[in-house]
């Protein structure tokens, strides 16, 4: 790239940092910025005698468990218990935050003892979860499904990591999100649970695009949400910042923890199909 633009590159990326409220958010909300402490909204399913099965959401860098609500709303609606979780994603290291987000979060679902446990998690919400398990053994664990995590890291954290502005906005998990060999998310290894990778393909950060490989969702490149012992991947046409409340992630979410699969036929997504799909799923969980 000529200087010239390589510097007015650099100049516009200092003022989107010094506008936006994180590189891996893409929005400013207030409640994103107050967030200090670690929240847990629980939600239960109708009992009908039987053990339910509960989910985890992990909520991404400089959101809140709010981002996740309309998520946790479906999985209620799907007969889950439901534990959504608000952590301060800009204030500690990942391994800190791993400590501080799941353990509470896990003994919240085992009041109602569950069979199996779920997780699902946006963006750094991934990243503390391959961090917690790392070091900790989950006996209930059956599946998850992460949206546009950085799993190899993402080269907007390699190209902006020392600009001014990053760590205020981003703070130390931010900084660890690169894609060196000594980045966080590439010295933990493949994953050792069942997992599905639903990443992004849309973009609507077109100078954060430009640090990326395409096809990108703005903030990770598609090929950087992949990780080694995944079990299923697809990518949809979405961006970072709103993946968790499009309606198909959602339902592609679903799919994966009642089928152990996403549906990549998209004539088997039509609501006639999604109402059969759920019909099945649900007379395999009674068998």
């Amino acid at each position: 790239m000529h200087p010239f633009f390589r510097s007015l590159l650099r100049r516009s990326s200092t003022v989107l940092l010094a506008t936006s409220c994180s590189l891996f958010a893409g929005i400013c909300s207030q409640a994103a910025i107050a967030d200090s402490s670690v929240t847990l909204f629980a939600t239960s399913a109708t009992s009908s005698g039987k053990q339910i099965d509960c989910v985890i959401l992990l909520h991404g860098l400089a959101r809140t468990s709010k981002s996740m609500q309309p998520l946790a709303e479906t999985l209620q609606a799907a007969n889950y218990h439901v534990v959504n979780v608000g952590y301060p994603s800009r204030e500690f290291p990942i391994a800190r935050l791993a400590e501080l987000a799941i353990p509470p979060a896990l003994a919240k679902c085992r009041e109602h003892k569950p069979a199996n446990i779920h997780f699902i998690t946006h963006s750094l919400g991934g990243i503390l979860l391959r961090q917690y398990v790392s070091i900790h053994a989950i006996p209930e664990l059956k599946r998850v499904v992460m949206f546009a995590p950085p799993n190899k890291g993402s080269q907007v954290v390699d190209k902006l990591k020392n600009v001014p502005g990053f760590m205020a906005l981003n703070g130390p998990a931010g900084k660890e999100l690169g894609t060196d060999a000594q980045s966080l998310p590439n010295k933990l290894g493949p994953v050792p649970f069942d997992l599905g990778v639903i990443a992004g393909t849309r973009s609507i950060n077109w100078i954060l695009s430009l640090y990326l490989p395409n096809p990108d969702d703005g903030k990770v490149s598609l090929e950087n949400t992949k990780i080694e012992g995944m079990r299923d991947f697809i990518s949809l046409p979405v961006s970072h910042p709103f993946i968790m409340k499009d309606k198909n992630t959602i339902r592609q979410s679903l799919y994966y923890l009642q089928l152990g699969h996403f549906i990549h036929d998209e004539t088997l997504l039509s609501p006639q199909k999604n109402g059969e799909l759920q019909q099945d799923s649900q007379a395999k969980k009674s068998h």
